[in-house]
């Protein structure tokens, strides 16, 4: 009878045993399954945030980059041609074009709040390639091309500027004492030909920008 009682307890604890193991698997599981819908959930607001963001850095891109072409286009006109066979309402107009910069700031307050959370909450891998390409990458590059901008303007146009201009409204026209100055070769040529080179290439950079943006765009669209 001893036996008996003792193989029917050694059977009731092992049972015991077995429930709180299934239970504590159990509690894991839900656990998990909360965890894991939590994780989604934070993914899903984050990139919805980061789609915003790329949507309005877009837009000020896409209005940087008309502007370049439209440097490049006048600095053609003016380094190609006779400047004597152009009526000075047209070099106007090219100089206008030139003699400008802009500014461009990313909004990265959604990919830093992602990035504090680690990268790895997006589950997209390619996604989370892209997003650190842009952000940590080609951002930086297109807000260096843009300043150069902006500081060839600032060293070389403005003391140019202060001496020679009759009226200046930024990027619309420029009105000079004597166009005579843009004249090959002199100084203001060059800064012309430099400055064309600097536009080239911050259009390259942008239009790249704006295709990873664009490939960002479509990969969040399918993921929320």
């Amino acid at each position: 009878m001893k036996k008996d009682k003792n193989g029917m307890y050694f059977k009731y604890a092992l049972g015991e045993i077995i429930l709180v193991v299934i239970g504590i698997l159990i509690a894991l599981q839900i656990n998990n399954l909360n965890e894991n819908a939590k994780n989604k959930e934070f993914e899903k607001e984050m990139l919805t945030q980061i789609q915003l963001n790329l949507k309005k850095d877009k837009l000020t891109l896409e209005k940087i980059l008309i502007s370049f072409d439209n440097a490049v286009t006048s600095s053609d006109k003016i380094l190609n041609s006779e400047l004597s066979e152009k009526p000075e309402d047209s070099i106007k107009i090219w100089l206008g074009a030139i003699i400008q910069f802009d500014r461009f700031q990313p909004l990265t307050n959604a990919y830093e709040v992602l990035n504090s959370n680690g990268l790895d909450k997006i589950s997209n891998k390619e996604l989370r390639f892209l997003l650190g390409t842009y952000y940590d990458d080609e951002a930086s590059l297109m807000i260096k091309a843009i300043n150069d901008v902006e500081l060839a303007f600032n060293q070389h146009w403005t003391p140019i500027l202060v001496e020679e201009i009759v009226e200046f409204e930024f990027k619309r026209s420029v009105e000079l004492k004597d166009y005579s100055i843009l004249l090959n070769p002199s100084k203001v040529y060059n800064i012309i030909k430099l400055n064309r080179n600097n536009f080239g290439g911050g259009i390259h950079i942008i239009t790249r920008g704006i295709r990873t943006i664009e490939k960002i765009q479509n990969l969040i669209k399918k993921e929320i």
